[in-house]
Parts: structure tokens; C-alpha cells; sequence
């Protein structure tokens, strides 16, 4: 007679709309065992019962053979004595207790669902919602846990016979499927005008709008997280009108091709960037052009003076469907005025896109969250997130470490938000900048939404140090014991937490700005200490910002105000330089009255700002019309240049460009390629890095902050480091711009 147990398992993770219970129930049969599993609002919970050997069995598969987008954060199991169970059901979900399941991110069409939407004889043929457990929206549509469709925003659809028959059937690939829906009972698809005039349905409407995009329309079509603006992406007219309606005159559009080979058509792309651009989560990857695309398909305004491009699969049927319609790339750019959240409402995206959409192609399923398309690139022969929304959030980052239940706001650009839940940080989808009514509304209803769902309730929150940052204001109105974590501090502990880092390390933060404790604005950061507590042990030499924030906007001045700080007032010497010659005589007279009565003109320490300065010294970037304009160009300008020279620089506790920025200069007046002097810069800038590394004699050096998007400058700073033995640290899946900040807010503030 054999020996029965019954065995008691509790998973945790993201183990909820990943056909994870049909998974169990299909493993539990092949090995004729008995019990039952069910969904709770903490994981899924199961009991089996069947010969020792075969349970031990039942556990290994469990991690081996799990669906794949299924992720196990914690296992445990109990053998008890049996209780008698006969056959394998899985049970009603329970929606009693602590909220701690992990909410899984939406996922991007699979192949199976593919190929169901491009066969004429399948009942969803050219149907643009299907879905299954492997694939389809998740946290776009959830309003609760545990996750079932009454707790989403398909809710309101009753499936009718044939898909009720899918979902009941464990064997089914739609077994659970949540938003499961065919033609006959699911969402559908209709064009508006700018009124709201319905004036097709269905496939009429999806066909309606692929001609009205080869005829150079610009459309808003109802997406996933959100409302795109799209045109066609050969159309140069067309792209142009979207420019000047979208006030968006430089920065580059992203574009969504319908398939790889295509992609290799435009763009350089190697195995791990295929594999990126495939992946469920199927972000904006950024990716070099081909020089020899000379035919391109693509408009040269769609990323003006721009070597990269940002490129998107289709990651949804209507997109798939769409572009086979279409047979072209479109640009599909978010559906939103600059500083703007995205639309996600019908009537929303009618009232503020009327004026840039000349039709509307939405859809009758409910958009509870609005998340952007995420954007990566692969640096350093890994993966790093550059902006983290769909396909990413809200899975969290598990610190290893329990605290007070607590919100971090996050910073003022870029931003998100962030809970500790346990040992998990759930950080939110990608908010934006918070400059906008709209922008701070939706950051405040991402807080609201994330504790909805989560049924949690702070017991303490964390924001930067900054006091005229949106999200400091708003921590402080919640009543809530505050914790202030320096900005640099936070981007170093980000970097930590995502690496599972602790104890002591040097940081290394490099950004634009953030408030320092002295009351200048840092950005040129060396840090030493643990995620808890960290000194200040080094920093670029501090130089004056000639009208504080235009400055930002305007590198000609960052670079008057560094050539000020470096050799006075008697700048006649540099009327030649490109930056001098970007000034009228009464503008440069009045910025250096400015700067020798020190009159709005802030000191920063910024990296990012030193960046923008020779850029302009260099003549590439005197005004900017987006973030960063100033420092992609220097990254740009490196193109085809195989350089390993560096410029000089004093090492001490205050680091001086001065001995670079003469030689830069010289180079400049002998008419030295800038692609040449922009190596040089770069190289010196890496080379900063291990000198500081190799004064302080620590072996863990941690990079952040938003100059390491810089592929070159971050790829040079990793070799130089592993060559004199360090280990260097940098980001993967969490942004080492301001995105991260949420995250090293909680790790440096938990308590």
C-alpha cells in the first residue's frame, strides 16, 4: 500500500494571470495526483496529496516547467497527514486579507494569438483584443485583486458560449484568461471624428484608418495603456504638421515597424537587441541606423541629426492588424501634449488632442491606469531600462529587507512612485515630469490607485530633499512622519537595491541637478558610505548657471558661465569659439554683468551641465528644444571615431576641468574634428571615475544618475574600472535617470 502525504504549497510572485493554476492542474493529473489550488489576494495556495516520491516530483516541475511569464518570488510547502481529496479542482478565488500578490505587467501579444488573428477560418479572425493567458493586458485593466474579471474593466463584457467554454476548461490555453472575448461578445474598434461623430466600426473603421494614414492623416489611435498619435512614417509632410501640432520641434518620434527583418532593413540590430525588441515586454529599443539605408522608408525628420532610432514592434492585435493594413511603419508617439500624461478616456483624448488628431480610432474596453510605452537599450551587453511602464510595472524590486509600510513621491522629472510591501518595492509605471495640473494629477492618482489595489496604507513616506519639488510639497501635505533622502544619495541607493547591494560602496551620481545639502545644486556626485549613510568625498569643480534655469535650456550659457569661472571676465580671447558667436554683443554683455555680480546665477557642480557646455563650446548645441538635447549630440558626434586620447584634470576633493577645458579649447581654435575632441571629453570623463575609484580604494563603485544612459561614456566606464580591478555597478531594469529615484528613496529611508 503506498505511503500518501499531503503536501501544502504557498506561492508568491507574479503567479496570477500567467495560466499559472491550469498549469498545476495539467501537472497534478499527469501524476494522478489529487487536491485542489486557488487564488488569494497573497498568492496562489494549494494542497496535493499522492506518494512521497511523487510529490518531491510535483515540487521540482513547479520551477522547471512554471509558464514563462510566471515568476516565483517564495515557495514553501509542508507535508501533513492526507485528508482524503479525490481528483484535482481548482477552487473559487478568496479575496480575504493582506493584499501581497505581485500585479503582473501587460504583456504583448503572443505567437499562438498571432496566429489566430491572420486566419481566415478562426472565429477571431482579425479580431483586435484577443488574448490568452500567455499574453493580453494586465495591469492596464486591473481594479482588484485577486486577479479575476470582475476586477477588471472587462467586467462589463459577459462572454458569450464559446469563450465561457475556453475559460472553464483547464486545458485550454484561455483557462482563466481574464480578458478573454471574441468578435461576438467582446471590445470593439469604431473611428470618430474630432467631435466624436462615430463614422465606422469594427474593420471598416481599422481599414478606414490605414488609408487615412497613407493619405497623410494624423491619427489617435486608443492603445493599450493609452492614446498614440500616429502618422505615417515615410510621410516627411506629415510628420512635420504632427511636429508643429504637437509643439515638438527636435526630439525624436518612436516608430513602430511590423516585424524584425524589417527592423534590420533601418537599423543595425544583434542578437541581444532582437531579443529585446521580441520580448514580452517589447519596449522602444533604441538602436543604431545603418548608414548604408539609403532608401530608407523612414522620414529624416522622424529622429532629425539623430544616428539612433527609438523602434517598437506591434505588441497588441489592433497594432498588428493596423500595420498589416497599412504595409508600413508608423510613428506612434504618446497621446499627449508635451509635459502631458497620455489620454487614456475617449472624451479626454477629444477635448486635448482635437487640435493635433485629424481622426480618432479608439475602442469600447476601459483604460483604469494610463502606461506608456517603456524604452530600452542594450548597453554593456545587457539590458537597461531608460524609461519603465508597460511590460515593466509594476513588478517590483525585492530588497531583502523589511520596513515600516512606506510611499516614496519621488522627484520632480521623470517621475514615479513607489511602496514597500513586505520586502517588495512596487514601483509605479513612468508619471513624467511634474509640471503640468495634469502631470500632478496623475501623480497623485497613481498613489491613490496603487494603494486601492494593494489595500495598503503608508505609515510613513520619503521624498527628496528638494522643498519646491511637486512631490516633496505633496508628501508633506499627507500627515505622514517624513523622511528627506539627498537626490544623489537616492540614485546610488536605487542602483544598490536593484543589484542587491549593501553595505559600503562608492557611488558615483552624475546628473542635471539636485539639491545638495550645502545648498548648491550637486550633479557631479562622489559618494562613500552604505545605502543608509553616505558622505561626500568628491565632486566636480562648481561653476556658475548665467540665468539659473534658462541656463538649462540654453547651453551657450552653462558654457559662458564654465569659460567665466575658468579664466574671468576678459573673455575677448574666445570670440571665435562657436558658443561666444551664439550671443549678440548686448546679450553676452548682459550675461557676464550677470556673472560678475553673481545676479541669478547659481552654482552647480552638474555633470550633465559640463556636458551641455561643451557641447556648445564645440558648436554642436547652443539652445535645446528637449532634455538632454545638448548631451545626445556630444554622444552622437563619437560616430566612426575610434579615439582613446583624454584631456587632463586636477584629482582632489574638488575635481578641476580647468587643465580640460584649455586643452579642449586649443583643440577647438585648431580646428580639431569634434568627433576627436568629443572622445577626448568623454574619455576623461571615464577617466575621472578611476582615478576617484582608485584614491578611495573601494572595490564596489556604483554608477547612477542620468549621465549613464550615455552608452559610450557608461560602456568606457566599466572597462576602465574592471581593468584596475574594481566592480563596477550599474543599472538594469530601473532607470539611472530620475525614474529610479522612487526605489533608492525607499532603500536609503526604510526604517
Amino acid at each position: 500500500m503506498i505511503d500518501k502525504k499531503r503536501l501544502r504549497v504557498v506561492i508568491r510572485g507574479a503567479v496570477q494571470g500567467v495560466g499559472f493554476r491550469p498549469f498545476i492542474y495539467k501537472l497534478a493529473t499527469s501524476l494522478q495526483l489529487d487536491g485542489w489550488i486557488i487564488n488569494s489576494s497573497q498568492g496562489v495556495f494549494l494542497e496535493i496529496e499522492g506518494a512521497q516520491d511523487t510529490l518531491q516530483t510535483f515540487l521540482l516541475k513547479i520551477d522547471t516547467e512554471k509558464p514563462p511569464h510566471a515568476f516565483i518570488q517564495s515557495l514553501e510547502s509542508s507535508f501533513l497527514d492526507v485528508a482524503g481529496y479525490q481528483g484535482f479542482e481548482i477552487r473559487k478565488s478568496e479575496n480575504t486579507g493582506e493584499k501581497t500578490v505581485l500585479v503582473l505587467p501587460d504583456i504583448a501579444t503572443c505567437p499562438e494569438c498571432l496566429s489566430e488573428i491572420f486566419d481566415s477560418t478562426n472565429r477571431r479572425y482579425l479580431y483586435p483584443f484577443t488574448n490568452c493567458t500567455l499574453c493580453g493586458p494586465r495591469y492596464s485593466i486591473i481594479d482588484s485583486l485577486p486577479y479575476d474579471r470582475s476586477g477588471t474593466s472587462m467586467s462589463a463584457f459577459t462572454m458569450c458560449d464559446a469563450c465561457r467554454t475556453e475559460y472553464n476548461d483547464p486545458n485550454d490555453r484561455r483557462f482563466h484568461a481574464q480578458p478573454n472575448a471574441c468578435p461576438s461578445c467582446g471590445p470593439q474598434v469604431y473611428i470618430s471624428d474630432s467631435k466624436g461623430n462615430i463614422l465606422a466600426r469594427n474593420q471598416e473603421a481599422i481599414d478606414g484608418i490605414a488609408n487615412e494614414l497613407k493619405a497623410g492623416k494624423i491619427v489617435a489611435v486608443k492603445g493599450l495603456g493609452g492614446f498614440h498619435l500616429m502618422v505615417a512614417a515615410g510621410n516627411r509632410d506629415a510628420v512635420a504638421t504632427l511636429r508643429q501640432r504637437k509643439r515638438r520641434n527636435e526630439k525624436p518620434f518612436a516608430v513602430m515597424l511590423t516585424s524584425p527583418d524589417e527592423v534590420e532593413i533601418e537599423c543595425e540590430l544583434d542578437q541581444s537587441e532582437r531579443r529585446l525588441l521580441q520580448s514580452s515586454e517589447s519596449p522602444i529599443v533604441l538602436l543604431n541606423r545603418r548608414s548604408s539605408a539609403l532608401q530608407s522608408s523612414i522620414a529624416d525628420n522622424v529622429a532629425p541629426n539623430n544616428p539612433t532610432l527609438g523602434v517598437m514592434l506591434p505588441y497588441t492585435p489592433l497594432h498588428h492588424i493596423l500595420l498589416r493594413a497599412l504595409g508600413g511603419p508608423v510613428v506612434a508617439t504618446s497621446g499627449n501634449l508635451s509635459d502631458e500624461p497620455i489620454c487614456i478616456e475617449e472624451s479626454e483624448a477629444l477635448e486635448r488632442l482635437s487640435g493635433i488628431a485629424d481622426l480618432f480610432l479608439s475602442h469600447n474596453r476601459p483604460i483604469l491606469r494610463h502606461v506608456d510605452d517603456s524604452v530600452a537599450r542594450i548597453m554593456a551587453g545587457r539590458e537597461l531600462v531608460l524609461r519603465r511602464a508597460r511590460g515593466y510595472a509594476p513588478l517590483p524590486v525585492n530588497i531583502g529587507k523589511t520596513g515600516n509600510l512606506a510611499l516614496a513621491v519621488g522627484a520632480h522629472q521623470k517621475n514615479t512612485v513607489a511602496f514597500l510591501i513586505g520586502s517588495n518595492v512596487v514601483i509605479s509605471q513612468h508619471l513624467g515630469d511634474l509640471e503640468t495640473e495634469q502631470s500632478l494629477s496623475a501623480f497623485q492618482q497613481s498613489i491613490t490607485g496603487i494603494q486601492s489595489l494593494f489595500e495598503v496604507s503608508p505609515k510613513t513616506v520619503v521624498s527628496d530633499l528638494h522643498a519646491d519639488y511637486l512631490s516633496t510639497k505633496h508628501a508633506k501635505t499627507l500627515g505622514l512622519p517624513l523622511v528627506t533622502i539627498q537626490h544623489h544619495h537616492a540614485h546610488i541607493a536605487s542602483c544598490m537595491a536593484e543589484n542587491q547591494l549593501s553595505g559600503d560602496v562608492l557611488g558615483v551620481a552624475w546628473d542635471g541637478t539636485g539639491a545638495g545639502t550645502d545648498g548648491i545644486t550637486w550633479g557631479g556626485e562622489f559618494l562613500k558610505g552604505n545605502e543608509k549613510n553616505m558622505e561626500r568625498v568628491a565632486h566636480l569643480k562648481t561653476f556658475p548657471l548665467p540665468g539659473s534655469g534658462q541656463a538649462v535650456k540654453e547651453p551657450r550659457r552653462t558654457a559662458l558661465g564654465l569659460l567665466h569661472e575658468a579664466f574671468g571676465e576678459d573673455l575677448a580671447q574666445f570670440n571665435r569659439l562657436p558658443t561666444i558667436q551664439a550671443f549678440s554683443n548686448q546679450e553676452k554683455s548682459l550675461i557676464i554683468q550677470m556673472l560678475n555680480s553673481k545676479f541669478n546665477s547659481p552654482l552647480t557642480s552638474s555633470a550633465g551641465r559640463l556636458f551641455d557646455a561643451v557641447s556648445s563650446l564645440v558648436g554642436l548645441c547652443q539652445v535645446v528644444s528637449f532634455e538632454g538635447q545638448g548631451a545626445m549630440e556630444l554622444e552622437f558626434a563619437l560616430a566612426g571615431t575610434d579615439c582613446q586620447e583624454s584631456y587632463g584634470f586636477d584629482l582632489g576633493f574638488e575635481i578641476d576641468w580647468l587643465p580640460m577645458i584649455k586643452q579642449l579649447k586649443d583643440d577647438i581654435s585648431r580646428g580639431v574634428d569634434v568627433g576627436i575632441i568629443s572622445a577626448k571629453f568623454h574619455n576623461t570623463m571615464a577617466d575621472v571615475i578611476v582615478a576617484v575609484a582608485e584614491k578611495e580604494k573601494m572595490e564596489r563603485v556604483v554608477l547612477s544618475g542620468g549621465c549613464f544612459q550615455n552608452k559610450y561614456l557608461t560602456e568606457r566606464t566599466i572597462s576602465g574600472l574592471k581593468t584596475k580591478g574594481f566592480k563596477p555597478y550599474w543599472h538594469q531594469r530601473v532607470p539611472p535617470n530620475d525614474g529610479g529615484i522612487a526605489l533608492g528613496q525607499i532603500y536609503a529611508g526604510i526604517r
